[in-house]
């Protein structure tokens, strides 16, 4: 059994670069223990001073677009260009059995054996709340540790995207071509989050559908966003992790993409906005635990539930009485 570390190990051990104490402090990090809760704000609040160099950059699509063969040799293109990378995976913790798949560093075999690259699949708890608190201190003890880059895959389902996106600097979509995705896209609106689509596993026999698919999607963005926050355009482009086409052509852009809204200060403003977000969201989820834990409230929730439920009141009526509850 491995000896228990202290803060000054855990801070030393990340500074140094290990690897294997960088795995044990985001298990700190992603306790729901009340006291490791604690002990990871403190080893939190002495790495702030050596976070927020990365470049973090989310990426999604639906299952079966190619997302980890696309990480794995988009990673392993920037390590050759002499950067760090960390990938966090988040991974989709099942709400019945609260387990996880949790198989990201067996997809990523190559990159996950590269001294350069560190993977951690992080499960989100059944909870987006367990999304944005752990994969964005995750993301701060990275930097600390020197990654350079730090990419954020999401599952690609229900709200996870929205969440990621509003703690990276740059979200890239990927799609597939001649599957029904083109308009699935357009209507789950995430079209607003992307800074980039990438129409993957343009190879092969699917090379002419995923240009007619990048075209599509490119009149649509000229439609749906002329010009993004701090003047960025979103394009689309074409892509294929297996073969690496086109994989140089996106971190051109995320370079440029970071240039532009540093010139500008938007990158400045959109950290310090994700800051503030953070914060009010994780006072969001205090209050709420807080509310379902007060004695008062406890004692007539189950009867003001089985009201609502059955029609003898409404649901603000019964979210005033349990407020009222919560302030005796």
């Amino acid at each position: 059994m491995p000896r228990q570390l202290t803060t000054n190990d855990y801070l030393e051990g990340v500074q140094a670069r290990d690897r294997a104490v960088l795995g044990r402090a985001i298990t700190l990090v992603e306790s729901n223990r009340v006291d490791d809760r604690q002990w990871a704000q403190e080893l939190l609040t002495e790495l702030l001073p050596f976070t927020g160099g990365a470049r973090r950059i989310g990426i999604t699509g639906v299952p079966g677009v190619g997302k980890s063969t696309f990480i794995e040799n988009f990673g392993l293109r920037l390590v050759e260009r002499g950067h760090r990378v960390a990938v966090l995976a988040v991974d989709p913790s099942s709400s019945v059995s609260k387990g996880s798949i949790l198989g990201d560093k067996t997809r990523m075999e190559r990159l996950g054996a590269s001294d350069d690259a560190f993977i951690r699949p992080s499960p989100t708890g059944g909870s987006l709340g367990g999304v944005a608190r752990k994969t964005r201190e995750s993301i701060l003890v990275c930097e600390a540790a020197g990654y350079d880059v730090v990419l954020v895959e999401t599952v690609g389902v229900g709200q996870s995207e929205t969440t990621v996106a509003e703690m990276v600097d740059f979200f890239l979509l990927l799609k597939l071509a001649g599957a029904g995705d083109e308009l699935q896209g357009i209507k789950r609106g995430i079209l607003e989050l992307a800074d980039l689509i990438s129409i993957n596993k343009a190879d092969g026999d699917n090379l002419e559908a995923a240009r007619r698919a990048q075209a599509e999607f490119q009149r649509a963005l000229e439609i749906l966003r002329p010009a993004g926050e701090g003047g960025w355009t979103p394009r689309v482009v074409t892509s294929s992790g297996h073969t690496g086409e086109g994989l140089d052509e996106i971190w051109e852009i995320i370079c440029e993409h970071h240039e532009q809204l540093s010139a500008n200060g938007e990158l400045e403003r959109r950290r310090r906005d994700q800051l503030l977000g953070w914060m009010w969201s994780l006072v969001d989820e205090g209050l709420r635990s807080a509310v379902r834990e007060h004695p008062q409230v406890a004692d007539t929730v189950g009867s003001l539930e089985k009201d609502v439920l059955e029609g003898r009141t409404t649901p603000t009526a019964a979210a005033e009485k349990i407020l009222d509850a919560f302030g005796t």
